[in-house]
Parts: C-alpha cells; sequence; structure tokens
C-alpha cells in the first residue's frame, strides 16, 4: 500500500482555540460551562436560530432532539420516518431515545429520503420525520413539510453533514422543528467528538438542556455554578436541590470546555473552509464529469447550496467493476475512500429484530453496494485531485473502459 497521498479528513486546532484550552486548563473548570454556552450563542447565530444547545455527540443530538417530543405527548414506542440509508448513528439515536424507527427508501439523484414515500409508511403511532441532509446535499424539505403539517407532525433535521448547506435561502438545521448537528473530526465545524441541536424554540431549548443532564430540573442557559463561585437563587426548590429533581428520563450529553474551545476555534475558519469545500466539490465534478459512463455523481441544483462534507460517487450498473475493487485500487495508491453506508433495515445485522426482507428498499440496497465517498475537506487542494483524475482513469483503462 502506497503512503496516503489523498486523504478523507484532516483536524485542524486553531491558535484561538489552543489559547482558550490554556485558559480553561489554568482555570481548573473544565465541565461544561460560559465557553460551551459562548460556542452555543455563535452557532446558533451561525445558523440563523434562536437557540443552540451543545451535547457530546451528533447521535446524541439526533436522540436528544428526538426525546423532546415525551415532553409534546410522544409514548414510547411511537413511530420516527427514517431513510433507509444513512449513517448509522441516524438511526441508533432513534432506538436511544425509545422510539421506533420505520424506514423509507431513498432518491438515487439525492440520496435523501424518498418524500414521494412517506405518506404510505405514516400510521396512527408516527410523530415525526427525521430529514438527513446525506453528504451535505439538502433534503427535499418542502415536500416533507407539507407532509408534515398535512399529518400533525414533527420534523427534526439530522443535519450531522451539512452545515453551510442551504435550501430555498434557509440555512439547513433552521427550516424544521429542531435541527441536529455533528461536530466530528470530519465535519467542517468540529469540536473533535461532540454534536449540537438547533431551535427556534426556547421552551424545547430548555428541555433539551434538562435532557443533556440525566433530566434534571435546571434548564438555564448558563448555570451558574458551573461558570463562577457564588450562590444560584434557583438552586433550591421546594426546600429541596434543583440539581437533584429529574423531571425527564435523560441522557449524560454535556459538551466540556475544551471540546468547545476548539469548536470556537473551527468557526473563525468556517467561512473559508467551506468555501474551499465548494470549489473543491466543484473542481472534482468537473474533473470527473468524463466517468459519467461508469459513475453517478451528486448534482448541486439551483434552488441549494451543498455544504459538501465529502464527495460521493456510485459505479453504475452497467459497469464491468465493482465498488469494492475501485475502493482497493484507489487505497492502493494512496487514495482514502469510505463506502457510502448500508440500508440499514435489510443489510445491518442489529435491525433484524425489525423484521424486514432483503430486496425492500432496491435504491438504498443499489447504493450501499455499489457507492464510495471522498474527501473533499480544505487542506485537498488542485494537485490530490489530479492525481485523484489520473488514478481514475488508469483503472478504467485496465477495465478496458478507456
Amino acid at each position: 500500500m502506497k503512503k496516503c497521498v489523498y486523504s478523507f479528513g484532516s483536524l485542524h486546532v486553531e491558535n484561538k482555540a489552543r489559547e482558550l484550552i490554556s485558559k480553561i486548563l489554568a482555570s481548573g473548570r473544565a465541565s461544561s460551562g460560559k465557553y460551551v454556552r459562548a460556542f452555543e450563542e455563535a452557532f446558533a447565530k451561525l445558523v440563523g436560530v434562536k437557540e443552540a444547545v451543545a451535547v457530546s455527540s451528533g447521535t446524541d443530538a439526533v436522540a436528544l432532539a428526538l426525546a423532546v417530543l415525551y415532553d409534546f405527548g410522544a409514548c414510547r414506542g411511537d413511530e420516527i420516518i427514517v431513510p433507509a440509508l444513512t449513517f448509522i448513528g441516524s438511526v441508533n439515536a432513534v432506538l436511544q431515545a425509545g422510539f421506533t424507527p420505520v424506514f423509507v427508501d431513498i432518491r438515487l439523484e439525492s440520496l435523501a429520503i424518498d418524500h414521494e414515500r412517506i405518506e404510505e409508511r405514516i400510521t396512527s403511532r408516527t410523530k415525526a420525520i427525521l430529514a438527513v441532509h446525506l453528504m451535505g446535499k439538502p433534503a427535499e424539505m418542502e415536500a416533507i413539510l407539507k407532509i408534515a403539517k398535512k399529518y400533525n407532525l414533527w420534523v427534526v433535521e439530522d443535519a450531522a453533514e451539512a452545515h453551510g448547506a442551504v435550501y430555498h435561502g434557509r440555512n439547513v438545521g433552521a427550516i424544521g422543528n429542531l435541527g441536529a448537528f455533528s461536530l466530528y473530526v470530519a465535519h467542517i465545524v468540529s469540536t473533535i467528538e461532540g454534536g449540537i441541536v438547533t431551535t427556534n424554540n426556547p421552551e424545547i431549548a430548555g428541555i433539551l438542556r434538562s435532557l443533556r443532564c440525566h433530566g434534571r430540573a435546571c434548564k438555564c442557559a448558563v448555570c451558574t455554578l458551573n461558570t463562577r463561585d457564588g450562590y444560584c437563587p434557583l438552586r433550591f426548590k421546594e426546600g429541596r436541590d434543583i440539581r437533584f429533581l429529574f423531571e425527564r428520563v435523560g441522557f449524560s450529553a454535556k459538551m466540556n470546555e475544551l471540546e468547545a474551545a476548539v469548536g470556537l476555534g473551527n468557526l473563525t475558519s468556517f467561512k473559508r473552509n467551506l468555501a474551499k469545500r465548494r470549489q473543491n466539490f466543484a473542481l472534482l465534478s468537473k474533473k470527473l464529469e468524463e466517468f459519467s459512463d461508469c459513475f453517478l455523481f451528486l448534482q448541486e441544483d439551483a434552488r441549494e447550496k451543498i455544504g459538501p462534507h465529502a464527495f460521493p460517487l456510485i459505479v453504475k450498473k452497467e459497469a464491468n467493476f465493482t465498488r469494492d475493487e475501485l475502493v482497493m485500487y484507489l487505497a492502493s495508491r494512496g487514495i482514502d475512500s469510505r463506502d457510502l453506508f448500508s440500508c440499514i433495515p435489510t443489510e445491518c445485522r442489529g435491525y433484524n429484530f425489525l423484521g424486514y426482507q432483503k430486496g425492500s428498499f432496491p435504491v438504498a440496497e443499489f447504493v450501499s453496494s455499489h457507492g464510495l465517498h471522498l474527501g473533499i475537506h480544505q487542506d485537498i487542494g488542485s494537485r490530490q485531485i489530479d492525481y485523484l483524475k489520473k488514478t481514475m482513469y488508469q483503472f478504467l483503462r485496465e477495465k478496458n473502459l478507456r
């Protein structure tokens, strides 16, 4: 195997973050406090919402966003509509929140849930639609919101991979009732590990703050006890410590100050990194266009702006090679890639208990066996992209396709 020359992701810890980390370590206060709140406020402004609540992972962000529904009448075991193909964390979060995932096939051109097939899966137990913006391409939110309104459902946007994506002039994560972002190391805004939930509803934000800390009755945006020494006038309620009153079934999912510091640093380079990723997306699309006889590519339409997480491509059915052959060839030449996820209900053993049969989700199953995605991050430049194109050309030539 050749040393990696085309990586899938990269990590940057900005100078601002390093300075904040030093201050935090010197202060002796590293649990969730003022820097987490500063990051929440900055992220909310970035997305264009009133509130953001930071948590410990993108999966927790989805789980907590869904768990909010219990405060509005949902019951354990109620159903959430989800796409059949997405990152496994999207659906794990549904189960972790106590709900039942109900799967819908995806659309090949967008990799998003097939909105034309959602209504046939809705029952009296359905409470929400989880709209996943896979690879940073927005799902068809206009149609999804219309269905949700018709059936009085919530819409939770899984925007884990969609930082900076725009749909009809609106930032994703600000369109549904709640948005859930991952802040994992490969994403445009990263806290190394972490997630964040966005909403325009202050009441929901308070519930989220309770949920991320075991369901306790504390819901303040800034905790007096965690940010400075002093007395909290809200601490004692009916003679009891509010920190030990638990109003709902919660999670242990707080972000800490060190992660928030990395996130605050990342936000200073967000616009630059997003622009670079969009530039790479456009360049890759142009360079690889000549291979369209063998591959399907994600396209950006006039109503949207993709927030590129990675560059997906799907091997066409008529090609005389497999996805796995291409992946191994690229890896042997120092080009890293990832499979384009799995059809969760029929290909992930942990979901066998739901009883779905192979062939139930033909598009998701096709993408699962034929799709891969490549890095598009800000440290990739024209030299790496030219090398990728040359390598793919050599592969196709060896397959007698060039």
